[in-house]
């Protein structure tokens, strides 16, 4: 990778205008099935556009324009593809509905999972393409800032939004063993128990299931976490496949 392609992907990384981020319901199952149950129970929400419980979380988002003129900015020739194809030529789904893609900007590829939360139809194949690719842009650190909850550098003296300097993979590696590998899978291993509670309607859970696994990455070597958290999601999905079926 070349220094011009290095810039350009730091790019990624400056924070996106307000009039770029939307606002996404987040109900509870609970809530959800209530609603379902009395219509008139929820509101029509000021803030988002859409019908839903009255104690609905919010959280920020970018949609799939916006984030596609970022890309556009940094690499006009960027590009996707699903990582697995079915017999006929279109993108496989797995097994809870979700697609995983690889998403390629300035030659870098990095993995993304997408689904449209139990929605059919073309409506949902839109949803589940825009959904991969937020999820893979973040791995270059596209809206990072709203992914996460808290403040990511609380003691940098950098002014918030302000593009950190490239760092080489060996400089990103610690003796623990947590390179941008190893990081990766810990991501994507988190992503698949996040979407595992989902299917099983247990989403309340997994806050604290990360910040438990996350403990363990500050404390561990990559080895030992990764082993057991791979162990872990395996029987998380087996269990809500069980329970689904």
């Amino acid at each position: 990778m070349n220094q011009e392609q290095i810039e350009a992907l730091k790019k990624l990384r400056a924070p996106f205008e307000p009039h770029q981020i939307s606002k996404l319901p987040k109900p509870t199952k609970a809530q959800t099935d209530e609603i379902k149950a009395d219509y008139k129970k929820g509101i029509r929400c000021d803030l988002c556009g859409t019908w839903h419980h009255p104690k609905v979380v919010h959280l920020d988002y970018v949609g799939h324009a916006a984030l596609t003129d970022r890309l556009l900015d940094v690499d006009p020739c960027w590009n996707w593809e699903p990582m697995v194809f079915d017999e006929v030529g279109f993108p496989r789904l797995d097994a809870f509905g979700g697609m995983w893609i690889k998403l390629t900007i300035c030659g870098m590829t990095r993995i993304g999972y997408g689904d449209a939360e139990g929605k059919t139809g073309p409506s949902a194949t839109k949803e589940r393409i825009g959904d991969a690719l937020r999820n893979a842009a973040m791995r270059f650190g596209a809206a990072l800032d709203l992914w996460h909850k808290g403040d990511l550098h609380p003691e940098s003296d950098e002014p918030k939004g302000a593009a950190p300097e490239a760092r080489t993979q060996e400089q990103e590696s610690n003796t623990n063993g947590w390179d941008l590998d190893a990081q990766d899978e810990f991501v994507l291993s988190l992503d698949r128990a996040y979407q595992a509670f989902k299917q099983a309607g247990q989403l309340d859970k997994y806050d604290d299931f990360a910040k438990k696994w996350t403990a363990n990455k500050a404390n561990d070597p990559a080895e030992k976490v990764l082993t057991a958290l791979a162990a872990f999601v395996v029987k998380l999905e087996a269990a809500a496949l069980k329970k689904t079926a």
